[in-house]
């Protein structure tokens, strides 16, 4: 052991880069995006450090030009899970036991590498493979994961100074916070680069090691985040990069017995399935796996009369269509007062009409397209069935192409009905629809609101009225898990608004928090006692 631990430094979120015109980070983004449409690359599994070619094929294609191969990936099988597998238990024997700041200092120099020279790599990886503007890039794949990679070391020193409060003379308490036995599962999802860099690296940070399967859709930028990693300095083995089919290597994964938890990110549906493969599998295991997800959202914006209609409008623009509503957070569903929906929809309207969609090389566009064709075809299906339905209309948008890429137009539902099925189900895209309430019936809506879907991830109250805001505090307590007065429901930031929810959301262990972190640890109460007794027999025992 050293003598004594450093502090870790007292982070700070990330400033965001603004990529106006004229500024260095505009000039360097631009050069860095036709470096790499310039190539195409070969990406491997890497595996205790070492690239594997599995000869099974997968591409990563541009979702706003799906003609622009911007890679070619290897997926994985059953024996390269296995290969990883025991890389992971090879490189746990010594990351277990390493000290616990020294661990700590490969995210840091992680962090330091992406604030600067890996800076504009990752976010023109993450506009070309995920479709985003720079805007949302910057707060994604440099800013939120400086920040996870920052904030995680100085939470995790927290932790491991935690003990307990009192011993009593002639003895000592301690307690240590050891890494799970076995290998973490992380599985990222598509849409946000800092998630697929946390959702590995948190349990890792903690003494773990990781098979880490990034999403289909986003191996690009994956293999970058892992390269980087390299640079930092992670030994081989701490995080394995398995790309591939879910339903090809997952539940072996799942059912080895060194599996020791998972970390996860993406859909509902996904995350029961795994559960119920962890629960038919719990007699096989070292030790009970912990379980940590964020799935889906049905996220809303609740207005009350007293609302600001500018602010209102602003904030369903912003967390409706930023990113082609492709976020966990973003809002889909929208409850509307009477009185305040003509000035409302007038502001609104005139917002979305000035938005432009296209390429992300174009600076001037806010929207590009969805991630892919399956997630293309279900947005619209969506689309059609409200064209289609008695009890709906397409108020703005509703038109898409796939010609070239996967373009969606911002769409805006009005319905009647406040259990509409746009109005409860996930859509995952660039649609939002609204239920214009009777002003008299706000404490009755907000019911609804927290009915109506399954779903409880994030949400906001808009409202001037403070009594009126804490009966929405009140009635949707349990409606989501990170909840915004006056502001849109999008865009938590690491140290500031730990993220996750709960009910059909997921298990509310909120990233960016020691809460996460302590997930990935179990604890050893230790008593140490200096002048242990020498006889059996306690005092009451002795005769009178």
């Amino acid at each position: 052991m050293r003598n004594g631990s450093p502090n870790v430094p007292t982070p700070i979120n990330e400033p965001v880069k603004s990529y106006a015109p004229g500024t260095p980070e505009r000039a360097a983004l631009k050069e860095k995006l036709t470096e790499l449409l310039s190539q195409q690359i070969e990406i491997p599994l890497i595996i205790g450090g070492e690239e594997v070619k599995t000869g099974d094929i997968g591409e990563c294609r541009c979702p706003h030009d799906h003609q622009h191969l911007l890679a070619t990936y290897h997926r994985a099988g059953e024996e390269h899970v296995e290969m990883a597998v025991a890389a992971a238990h090879e490189a746990w024997q010594e990351w277990s036991r390493m000290p616990w700041e020294a661990r700590a200092s490969v995210f840091l120099k992680a962090a330091q590498l992406l604030s600067g020279p890996w800076r504009m790599t990752l976010n023109a990886a993450t506009m070309l493979g995920q479709s985003k503007n720079p805007f949302q890039a910057e707060i994604d794949s440099a800013c939120e994961l400086i920040d996870f990679w920052r904030f995680n070391p100085w939470y995790a020193q927290k932790i491991y100074e935690e003990q307990p409060p009192y011993s009593p003379t002639g003895m000592w308490n301690y307690v240590e916070q050891r890494p799970l036995e076995g290998f973490i599962f992380a599985v990222t999802p598509f849409n946000f680069t800092s998630i697929a860099g946390n959702l590995p690296t948190a349990p890792a940070l903690m003494g773990n090691t990781v098979l880490w399967k990034p999403a289909s859709s986003a191996v690009y930028p994956a293999y970058f985040l892992m390269k980087l990693l390299e640079a930092a300095g992670l030994p081989p083995g701490v995080i394995n990069l398995v790309a591939g089919s879910g339903a090809k290597i997952g539940d072996g994964i799942l059912r080895h017995p060194e599996f020791a938890g998972v970390h996860f990110t993406g859909s509902t549906a996904t995350f029961q399935h795994m559960w119920e493969v962890i629960g038919k599998n719990i007699r096989g295991y070292h030790a009970y796996p912990r379980i940590v997800g964020e799935t889906g959202g049905k996220d809303f914006v609740f207005a009350h009369p007293s609302a600001d209609a500018e602010a209102v409008a602003t904030a369903l623009t912003r967390a409706a269509f930023e990113y082609q509503g492709q976020k966990c957070s973003a809002a889909s569903r929208a409850y509307i007062p009477k009185s305040l929906w003509p000035k409302l929809k007038e502001v609104f309207f005139a917002q979305l009409e000035s938005i432009k969609m296209g390429d992300v090389t174009d600076f001037s566009n806010f929207m590009n397209a969805v991630i892919d064709r399956a997630s293309y075809d279900k947005i619209v299906s969506y689309i059609d069935y409200a064209k289609k339905s008695g009890d709906a209309e397409i108020a703005f948008g509703g038109g898409y192409s796939d010609e070239k890429g996967y373009f969606i137009e911002p769409t805006v539902i009005l319905t009647k009905d406040p259990r509409f099925k746009t109005m409860a189900e996930e859509i995952f895209g660039p649609v939002l629809t609204i239920f214009v309430y009777d002003d008299e019936k706000y404490e009755e809506t907000l019911h609804l609101c927290d009915e109506t879907s399954p779903y409880a991830l994030t949400g906001c109250i808009f409202a001037d009225d403070r009594a009126a805001v804490n009966l929405a505090y009140d009635v949707l307590s349990h409606a989501a898990g990170n909840f915004y007065i006056n502001d849109k429901p999008t865009a938590a930031v690491v140290g500031q608004q730990p993220f996750g929810g709960s009910r059909a959301s997921g298990t509310n262990d909120k990233a960016g928090s020691p809460l996460n972190l302590l997930r990935w640890v179990t604890q050893r109460a230790i008593k140490e006692t200096f002048d242990p007794p020498r006889d059996y027999r306690y005092p009451f025992m002795e005769q009178d």
